[in-house]
């Protein structure tokens, strides 16, 4: 189990749930960073398949809220392989959707992405905003997003949609931007990218999490779309600036081609409007930006071993 799925599952059994985490099966045994984590041994965790619909339902069953995290997320892999995004997001989703049904599960958690929305036409975002497919991987979501609506209209399954912007934190893969500054400020003094103009609404990953509890508990939030972001952007050479700064190194910043997106691809502004998850859920993000950076700084210093150095990771 990866980044926000790790997090949530422990501030539930925190919170005295009880708890299944599903784990994509691997033949080294492995569960992601459920296997560092000192509370999993207080979750059941099962391997299975985001794909396979017989490992998904033995997953659901017997659960009143499902949690739905599983999926491909890498952008520059899906120009690749789009079709394993539709098979992971797209029938992926289906088939937790599908186990929901069948097994009596009282509420969804569908989680969505801001990519959805392409580069913004208006910002704030708000949930009304145009859905626009401008990379495979965004492509594979706006399907996940429309299987869940269906299934909420056709099947009254209560499914609440989600859509995290840029959430960053500790346990973060590498192929994301701030894991990826960080570590290039650890190891030296030059910090390579793709594209430095775009702007993104970066939100800590505690944000996050208290964002999923709340609209797994509010029954105002049954069949809506929810953002959860920070509602402040910032560009990425900026915020390549800004953790240098914070970090208190003079670093070059540079352009690599081969970390670009194709033009018309790239995703130019994201900015959420979180009025609907304050309204409904009484949710607003209590860690700003500069204090989450510092603490993934701190947590990327203490395990830098984590992330390999060798390079630009697809």
């Amino acid at each position: 189990m990866v980044f926000i799925g790790s997090h949530l599952a422990e501030s539930l059994v925190r919170e005295g749930a009880e708890v299944r985490a599903m784990v994509h099966y691997n033949a080294l045994g492995r569960r992601g960073w459920l296997d560092s984590s000192p509370l999993s041994s207080d979750m059941e965790v099962v391997v299975g398949d985001i794909t396979d619909r017989d490992s998904v339902r033995r997953a659901v069953q017997g659960n009143e809220i499902v949690f739905h995290l599983a999926a491909l997320i890498a952008i520059p892999y899906s120009y690749q392989a789009p079709l394993s995004y539709v098979r992971g997001n797209v029938e992926g989703t289906l088939n937790v959707l599908q186990a929901a049904l069948e097994t009596g599960v009282r509420r969804v958690l569908h989680t969505s992405t801001s990519e959805v929305y392409g580069t913004a036409r208006f910002a704030p975002i708000t949930e009304e905003h145009p859905l626009q497919g401008q990379s495979p991987y965004s492509a594979s979501k706006i399907g996940a997003d429309k299987m869940a609506e269906a299934f909420a209209a056709s099947f009254k399954l209560e499914v609440v949609t989600v859509r995290p912007f840029n959430t960053f934190g500790p346990r973060q893969s590498a192929r994301a931007v701030i894991p990826t500054i960080i570590t290039q400020c650890l190891r030296g003094n030059v910090i390579t990218l793709g594209a430095l103009h775009p702007t993104r609404d970066l939100n800590y990953v505690d944000n996050t999490v208290q964002g999923f509890r709340a609209a797994a508990l509010s029954e105002a939030a049954a069949g809506e779309v929810i953002h959860f972001g920070s509602g402040r952007e910032i560009s990425v050479g900026d915020l390549a600036r800004l953790i240098a700064k914070l970090m208190g190194k003079e670093m070059e910043i540079q352009t690599n081609q081969e970390r670009l997106r194709p033009e018309k691809s790239e995703v130019e502004r994201l900015l959420a409007n979180n009025s609907k998850a304050e309204k409904l859920l009484g949710w607003s993000p209590k860690v700003d930006l500069e204090t989450g950076l510092l603490k993934t700084i701190d947590w990327l210093g203490a395990n830098l071993d984590c992330y390999q150095n060798t390079g630009y990771v697809v």
